[in-house]
């Protein structure tokens, strides 16, 4: 896998933060927020992205796509609300709560099929597997939070998946890595 190199300049991370912001704000007013248009066409682009709220370090939701339908700057606005209003692990988030909200931004590279399980540099990698119906995805920064080394990680993911924790092991499972530009 080649190293991922889509990177942005300082304005276009702060303009993607702001918009999770504004999509949230919208969320808690009567009336919709009018959002800045993009400062640059690369916002055009068609990327997976996940938006992670946390609060107080804590996770607080995270949901993102895997692979980009829209263009960027508006799949941040729809992400930021799905992580903050409908992820189930959590309740939704609550008006008081906005200025304690730390947000992070995942843009992802294209999926890579992983040949041999050596491949995969946690840290480096985020995993995305399916079996049958079941799928599952762990950003690359997790791996790094937790400490998990390549076998720990890819146990996580399959439990992630709702599958056993070897599922990685079975022929079935398909396995697939990517990175993630993280800001």
């Amino acid at each position: 896998m080649q190293d991922f190199s889509f990177t942005l300049t300082a304005e276009e991370k702060k303009y993607l933060k702001e918009l999770v912001k504004l999509a949230l704000l919208e969320e808690f007013s009567s009336r919709p927020v009018s959002y800045p248009s993009p400062p640059s066409a690369k916002l055009e682009e068609k990327l997976g992205v996940f938006v992670t709220l946390k609060k107080k370090g804590n996770l607080r939701g995270c949901i993102g796509q895997i692979v980009g339908q829209k263009p960027l700057w508006q799949s941040i606005i729809e992400m930021a609300k799905a992580a903050a209003f409908e992820d189930p692990r959590f309740t939704p988030v609550q008006p008081e709560e906005l200025e304690e909200l730390e947000i992070e931004i995942s843009l992802l590279s294209p999926l890579e099929p992983v040949k041999n399980l050596e491949e995969i540099i946690p840290g480096k990698h985020g995993i995305y597997l399916r079996q049958g119906f079941h799928s599952g995805l762990l950003l690359p920064q997790v791996a790094t939070e937790w400490g998990f080394g390549r076998e720990e990680f890819l146990q996580q993911t399959c439990l992630k998946a709702g599958l056993k924790p070897n599922c990685y092991l079975d022929p079935k499972t398909e396995i697939y890595i990517f990175q993630a530009e993280v800001f």
